[in-house]
């Protein structure tokens, strides 16, 4: 079935606009075979779509042509809400997105104790996808603890531990710095249950007392601001769209 649409856009000028490359950049790749829209390989220059409805793979890696579709990440402060409004008035992150015309929505949540990477986007295909367990989409938080972290710890939290709501486990675990009467940890997993990290340590004995979440699948937090906004990168995004099978 062809994705042919004679009153579009010339592919290798949508995939310049998208980022890839420049055009002529662009109609390498397409000469290389290497471009595929809606799953077919195209080969020619003069193939024309429509950005707003195909799907584009470059090196089998989806590539984001829709100008109408957004993707942040945000380095949400502690103390702030992950919520667009809030009726009492107190911080949220509804707050970063003032002026934007954009309807933005959060990926999951972080609570307002946790500082770190949020998502945010007008995709809501991916971000169900990036939400829901079954995708196995990794968080990485790192957390400071009570106390020294003694061995054994990481094997019962991959093992699984029983909480209120049921078993719940990591998918790893490590120990990054060992200060005088704290730690620090890196906790990776894929559970999305309210306060997993929080409850999880404290389950095994080592209640959290600052986190941050680092990482959502490959999108880093890095040394981005407290408080800034930034586009994801067209590689994060097409690495997104690859966890979740888009």
């Amino acid at each position: 079935m062809t994705s042919e649409a004679p009153e579009g856009i010339r592919l290798q000028k949508v995939l310049a606009k998208a980022g890839v490359g420049s055009r002529r950049a662009a109609e390498e790749l397409i000469a290389k075979g290497r471009v595929s829209v809606d799953g077919e390989v195209v080969t020619e220059f003069g193939r024309r779509v429509d950005p707003r409805s195909v799907v584009i793979h470059v090196d089998g890696v989806r590539v984001n042509v829709r100008e109408d579709l957004v993707y942040l990440a945000l380095n949400k402060p502690r103390g702030v809400h992950t919520t667009m409004a809030d009726e009492r008035g107190r911080p949220c992150v509804g707050d970063y997105l003032r002026g934007r015309r954009e309807r933005l929505f959060h990926v999951g949540r972080l609570d307002a104790e946790t500082e770190g990477l949020l998502l945010l986007t007008n995709d809501g295909d991916l971000a169900h996808r990036l939400m829901h367990p079954s995708y196995l989409v990794l968080k990485t938080y790192l957390a400071e603890v009570a106390g020294t972290i003694p061995r054994g710890i990481g094997r019962r939290l991959r093992d699984g531990v029983e909480l209120d709501d049921g078993m719940a486990t990591v998918d790893s675990f490590r120990v990054v710095d060992s200060l005088p009467g704290r730690t620090l940890v890196e906790v990776v997993l894929h559970e999305g249950r309210k306060h997993i990290v929080r409850r999880l340590l404290a389950e095994v004995g080592h209640p959290v007392q600052k986190l941050v979440r680092t990482r959502v699948g490959d999108v880093h937090l890095g040394d981005q601001r407290s408080g800034s906004l930034r586009p994801l990168t067209s590689a994060e995004i097409g690495s997104l769209y690859a966890t979740v099978g888009l």
